[in-house]
């Protein structure tokens, strides 16, 4: 993927985090008292949007990155940031909002969660690793 496409996929994602973000802080929360969602879910929300924006930043560093030091870890790292944006923050917007849709089916995405946070660990490995391999 070159970099005006990636550029445009951090940028949606930005924006997605930070719309997602006032939605979670304003009507999420107003939800609260009719218990439809918990604080625990408006915080797992929370937590969702803060991942995804940090490791939005996280890819755009990354294109900054590719363009003076180009390396296939810096690749590697980019595409586990955005799966594991995909897996972790999407896995917990639909956990924690599934009672607003009663799609209790959807607690199968449980186990996706923690497979996100390995691919966040996984690219902040290669982002590491593009410091000592060069192609």
């Amino acid at each position: 993927m070159d970099s005006p496409k990636k550029l445009y996929l951090i940028g949606f994602s930005g924006a997605l985090a930070v719309a997602l973000g006032a939605i979670g802080a304003h009507w999420l929360k107003n939800q609260l008292p009719s218990g439809v969602i918990t604080p625990d879910q408006l915080n797992g929300f929370d937590t969702a949007v803060k991942y995804q924006m940090y490791h939005t930043l996280a890819m755009f560093g990354i294109v900054l990155l590719n363009q003076h030091f180009q390396n296939k870890f810096l690749k590697y790292a980019y595409n586990a940031f955005l799966t594991g944006i995909i897996l972790f923050s999407g896995s917990l917007y639909f956990l924690c909002t599934r009672n607003l849709y009663n799609a209790d089916f959807l607690k199968f995405l449980g186990p996706v969660t923690p497979i996100g946070g390995l691919f966040f660990i996984a690219g902040w490995l290669f982002l590491a690793l593009s410091a000592r391999k060069r192609n």
